[in-house]
């Protein structure tokens, strides 16, 4: 019988990695970067977010311990005035990918946990509704460098 459970055991802990393992390999983030302000001025998180898989993905939010509040926010112009308003939630389709860029989509960061400067790294998890959350490591660039 002991054969038998250990089986059972390898098989199934494959099984589970292999399903997390296919959603981070499906789900990809190239270009990941936070544009640093002076002082206590937000900064911006900057990304492209791929969808592999074969169905839609629902980003629903990001948290990072390097920022006290992260959101996610479209930039837009109206009547020639600059507008910005929060988004609860972004839809990628199977297969098609989604920027966060510069006067479009970005991640608003406010209140800094801690002091960062040109060159750090900071962790950004991108939550999804019914998967794991996704841990990016984001480079801090300057205003200029975007």
């Amino acid at each position: 019988m002991y054969p038998f459970f250990r089986s059972l055991l390898v098989g199934v802990s494959a099984l589970l990695l292999s399903t997390g393992l296919a959603f981070a390999s499906d789900v990809a983030v190239s270009n990941p970067k936070v544009r640093l302000m002076p002082g206590d001025i937000p900064s911006a998180g900057y990304f492209k977010l791929h969808n592999g898989t074969n169905e839609t993905i629902k980003l629903v939010g990001a948290r990072s311990d390097a920022f006290g509040m992260v959101h996610m926010h479209m930039s837009m112009k109206k009547d020639g005035m600059a507008h910005m308003k929060a988004v609860p939630e972004i839809d990628v389709a199977a297969g098609e990918d989604f920027e966060f860029a510069p006067s479009g989509y970005h991640l608003m960061l406010m209140k800094r946990s801690a002091p960062l400067k040109v060159g750090d790294e900071v962790v950004i998890t991108l939550e999804f509704e019914g998967r794991d959350p996704m841990p990016v490591s984001f480079k801090v660039v300057s205003p200029a460098a975007m």
